[in-house]
């Protein structure tokens, strides 16, 4: 037994020894008590308490401790401040007064006085509420050495990064921070060594199981009782849902803004291309051209449902084809299950309003003998549509559709979109395919006919 071994049992104060790697080799009823627990001799390094902290509150981890670092350094210490946790979660602040041993310029063991401080109940108190707050909050609250080695980490920080705060104090906190942005990490620690705070920093951190998740972050300089900056302190909220909506309500803005202007567009377009009409056949006029901005508006409405991604193009044909009178059977419409995008399905729901409105005044859609039948296909190279509009069972077809003018929207419309109109007139009919490039390839299901309950709007 060594020389400190022998003086620990009649020192009046908590004190233990150790051998020249750190282990307690002996200490005395005054630690045990200070520790709230003992332990078999040889059995623990550097401290015997269940937990240390820095006089901040932040986790020291062993190697971090005192004794640890008085080994490391071959330098004696005193009036080092720490506090020890007992497993009941007692915490008492201590003076470490360190004596080391060193023979040949090699420490081989040490003498630890533990001088408990006067106690603040006003001061416990606070630190007990402050201690409840960081385990209840659910937030990541965590705390790191200058270095940025994890030292406390709690229940909000868990649940968020999954890690437990077993598997990450004593770790660097690199090891959540995604490798694009570790020059976060070095900025942040350089402002908090000046005594800098950074507040709510929006960054991007990863979690255990390697998901990106963003945080707003908020980091504070941790000082001792002296004024010294010993280490940081980090609030973080989990923001990943809040940015992701707000993306995405940019996003529905500017959609919705270039739907606005293309929309009024349009319209002008419209009543550039009808005021002819307007001074020849007012009543006509007013007709078709509160037509074609009701077709704007059932596409408005189809793109709202899909959330201004997009819209079915089954959908599409249907409510064109159903709007304003039943079909009472006589179309069908079959082809590839397709979402079109917005810009796409706005044109063609015109398209198919002009189609469907000739088909009414004068086409298959006008007498019980005709049908119409509409079918599109996708090319899984190209992405491109063709879709078909045949109408049968119709005699004395053979003016152009819509005496001119909706003719000429169907071909402006259609090139518009970068595609081809063919138009021909068969003896009892007409067939207008309209070939469109570029759209996403899809899965060929078959399209069942459009429900009944769509025949008006």
């Amino acid at each position: 037994m060594g020389y400190f071994d022998q003086i620990t049992a009649v020192l009046p104060v908590a004190a233990y020894a150790t051998d020249g790697d750190g282990y307690i080799s002996s200490y005395n009823a005054e630690a045990a008590r200070l520790w709230g627990q003992e332990h078999p001799m040889g059995s623990r390094r550097w401290f015997g308490a269940w937990r240390m902290r820095a006089s901040g509150g932040e986790i020291l981890p062993s190697d971090a401790s005192p004794l640890a670092v008085a080994f490391k350094e071959g330098r004696e210490t005193c009036h080092s401040e720490v506090i020890l946790e007992r497993p009941d979660g007692h915490r008492t602040c201590i003076r470490v007064h360190i004596r080391l041993e060193i023979d040949a310029g090699i420490v081989i063991g040490s003498l630890v006085l533990l001088i408990e401080q006067p106690s603040d109940a006003k001061e416990d108190v606070r630190r007990d509420q402050l201690a409840a707050i960081v385990a209840s909050s659910e937030d990541v609250i965590v705390s790191k050495t200058l270095e940025g080695v994890v030292t406390s980490w709690n229940a909000g920080a868990s649940r968020i990064l999954g890690y437990t705060a077993e598997e990450m104090i004593g770790q660097p906190i690199t090891r959540i921070i995604p490798e694009e942005l570790l020059n976060e990490e070095t900025e942040i620690l350089e402002k908090v060594r000046r005594g800098e705070r950074v507040e709510h920093f929006v960054t991007e951190r990863l979690t255990k199981d390697g998901r990106r998740v963003i945080l707003s972050i908020t980091v504070s300089p941790l000082k001792d009782r002296a004024g010294n900056i010993i280490g940081a302190s980090k609030v973080a909220r989990d923001v990943t849902e809040r940015k992701h909506a707000s993306d995405m309500q940019r996003r529905l803005f500017d959609e919705l803004d270039h739907r606005v202007k293309n929309t009024l567009a349009t319209v002008l377009a419209f009543a550039g291309l009808s005021r002819r009409r307007a001074v020849s056949d007012p009543d006509s006029f007013a007709e078709s051209f509160a037509g074609r901005i009701q077709a704007l508006a059932r596409t408005h409405n189809l793109l709202v449902q899909g959330k201004m991604l997009g819209s079915d193009l089954a959908c599409l044909v249907s409510k064109e084809i159903n709007h304003g009178a039943p079909d009472e059977g006589r179309a069908t419409i079959a082809g590839a299950n397709i979402t079109v995008d917005a810009r796409t399905a706005g044109q063609l729901g015109l398209v198919l309003h002009e189609l469907a409105s000739n088909a009414r005044r004068y086409g298959a859609l006008s007498s019980r003998g005709g049908s119409l039948c509409v079918e599109w296909t996708t090319d899984e190279n190209t992405g491109g549509l063709v879709l078909e509009w045949t109408e049968a069972g119709v005699s004395g077809v053979s003016a152009p559709i819509d005496t001119g003018f909706g003719l000429s929207l169907i071909k402006s419309t259609t090139e518009s979109l970068g595609g081809a109109l063919h138009l021909h007139f068969n003896p009892d009919g007409l067939t207008c395919r309209i070939s469109l490039p570029g759209l996403e390839p899809a899965k060929l299901e078959a399209v069942l006919p459009p429900p009944r309950s769509d025949h008006a709007e």
